[in-house]
């Protein structure tokens, strides 16, 4: 038979590496593949020394670390952008209108999704 002492020692430490466990779980975010996930607050700074104002995760998973740092998804639907030109001059000095629909989107490159946030 273990002793009382021994016995709540153990139950203690399942309990602590629970805690740590569900912690880190928790904190522990996925990316959906048709979002940005954008990790801002305390960035580590890059290779060479410079900072960032935040770290983009497409299609991956990190840590975010509590309190320090929160996350934010940005969505890569298409936008569909209507232009309607009105009047233009064609090249025979003729004046038209110029219905326009520009489709945009956010690039999953990582040089241009890091300029995302930023913009």
């Amino acid at each position: 038979m273990l002793h009382p002492a021994i016995i709540a020692a153990i139950v203690v430490a399942v309990l602590i590496v629970f805690m740590i466990i569900l912690t880190v779980a928790v904190r522990y975010k996925t990316c959906p593949p048709d979002k940005i996930m954008i990790i801002y607050g305390k960035i580590r700074p890059n290779a060479d020394g410079t900072y960032r104002s935040a770290k983009c995760i497409h299609g991956g998973a990190a840590f975010v670390l509590p309190f320090i740092q929160k996350y934010t998804y940005m969505d890569l639907t298409p936008l569909a952008i209507s232009v309607d030109l009105k009047s233009a001059l064609s090249k025979q000095n003729i004046r038209i209108d110029v219905p326009s629909i520009f489709t945009v989107g956010i690039s999953t490159d990582p040089g241009v999704m890091q300029n995302a946030p930023n913009g």
